[in-house]
């Protein structure tokens, strides 16, 4: 700075700074997060202005040019110019050295405008196209693979059908959850910093998702039996799994990945572009609607592909058994449920996790309380608590429970998402789970 310190002051006042925000400095991928981050510690222009800087942001910037970035391309050579490594630094081939003043703008190794920290697809420890491109595929192949495989050996034994249809249901939840974490978790080499905690996917996630599943494919028939007075045990057995329910269901990864891999890569290159935190949510609402909006579209067109597939093999009588999955009703909850797993893989994919086990367990919760609610109103004087679910299946079929729990999860975590997923430090590669 051209100012000269007055006296009495430190003649570096940003040092305390960066080492009171060290950590939020170091884990940095742009100024926006350390800006972000000031503000959240209360720090404002006029602060700024303690410090010999115009706003929040031009001292956000000489934060991120000082503070060491383990592991990425460069380092902040101020910073490493005051301490003892300066020699060391020089010989390893930094050229950035001396003061502070002037951070503003320019780009290079660990500097603001950084290539390799805006875009990681493709790059050391990311996924290449093919990745992006093929792997989403592999839970509708495989899913495909296995209802062809039933189909052809109807009239075996049961034991042979069971053995399929129990490596299906193993291989094509492992084939999605592959999916997901090559192309969405994946964080490049360099990119995440010593000092960056990762966020943890919730053990609780892979319950809650578990029962969702196994709802969607065999809750309408237990519903439907309890109100029938059963299910009378052991004659009463689900007729068969709705392949057209499963289908659609493996199906549906595709879009989901795609969709949630090209909002992150657009919301990176605005978080390069954008000059304020303001702008860099103005730019990113409208892509996160439209990622959301080309997901939903894109269910009920493969929603179709599966029923006109089946309607072409005999794969529904020989799996779905008659079951009916493919009633108006049922195809929404399927894709309300498709919809509610989108939205918890855009969260849990920013670090924004925490909150999808309470999204995925509300929707569980609804359709639990609904089977019970029944089942209670055998008890003499609680007929009263069925009548919600019986006048719902009435009006709309069995199908509706699933229906309205995933619709609301799934319409909760969006909205949550709207605000979580368009500041900044959403997109921060250290964000992605382990």
């Amino acid at each position: 700075m051209s100012a000269q310190p007055r006296p009495g002051r430190p003649a570096d006042p940003v040092r305390g700074l960066l080492r009171a925000h060290r950590e939020l400095c170091e884990r940095a991928v742009h100024p926006l997060e350390i800006a972000a981050g000031l503000e959240a510690h209360g720090v404002t222009d006029r602060t700024a202005a303690r410090f010999r800087h115009r706003d929040v942001f031009s001292l956000a910037e000489e934060l991120y040019a000082r503070a060491p970035h383990p592991g990425a391309a460069g380092t902040a050579l101020a910073e490493a110019g005051r301490t003892e490594n300066a020699g060391r630094a020089g010989r390893a081939g930094r050229t950035e050295h001396g003061g502070h003043a002037g951070h503003t703008g320019r780009t290079g190794p660990g500097r603001p405008g950084d290539a390799p920290h805006a875009v990681t697809e493709g790059g050391p420890g990311g996924p290449g196209a093919a990745a992006v491109l093929l792997l989403p595929l592999l839970p509708g192949a495989l899913c495909a693979a296995v209802l062809a495989a039933l189909s052809a050996l109807a009239g075996r034994p049961p034991l042979v059908l069971g053995a399929v249809a129990a490596a299906g249901a193993v291989l094509v939840p492992a084939g999605a959850v592959r999916a997901v974490r090559a192309v969405l978790f994946t964080r490049p080499a360099g990119v995440v910093s010593a000092g960056a905690r990762a966020a943890r996917v919730p053990a609780s996630l892979a319950v809650w998702a578990c029962w969702l599943i196994a709802y969607a494919l065999f809750g309408d028939w237990l519903l439907r039996e309890l109100l029938g007075g059963g299910p009378d045990i052991p004659g009463s057995v689900p007729p068969g799994v709705p392949a057209h329910t499963v289908l659609s269901l493996a199906l549906a990864v595709a879009p989901a990945v795609w969709c949630a891999g090209g909002f992150a890569r657009v919301a990176r290159r605005r978080l390069v572009r954008s000059r304020s935190l303001a702008e860099f949510a103005a730019g990113v609402r409208p892509v996160l609607a439209v990622a959301v909006l080309v997901f939903a579209g894109c269910v009920p067109l493969l929603q179709r592909a599966a029923a006109w597939a089946l309607d072409r093999a005999p794969l529904a009588h020989a799996v779905a058994g008659g079951q009916g999955d493919s009633g108006p009703v049922r195809l929404w909850a399927t894709a309300a449920l498709c919809l509610l797993f989108f939205a918890a893989t855009l969260l849990t994919a920013h670090g924004r996790g925490a909150v999808v086990p309470a999204g995925l367990g509300a929707a569980c919760a609804a359709e639990a309380v609904a089977l019970l609610s029944v089942l209670a109103a055998r008890l003499p004087g609680l007929s009263v608590v069925a009548r919600p679910v019986e006048w719902t299946v009435t009006a709309l079929g069995a199908g509706a429970v699933g229906l309205l729990a995933c619709t609301g999860a799934a319409l909760a975590l969006l909205a949550y998402a709207a605000g979580a997923l368009t500041g900044v430090w959403a997109h921060h590669r250290a964000a992605a789970p382990t």
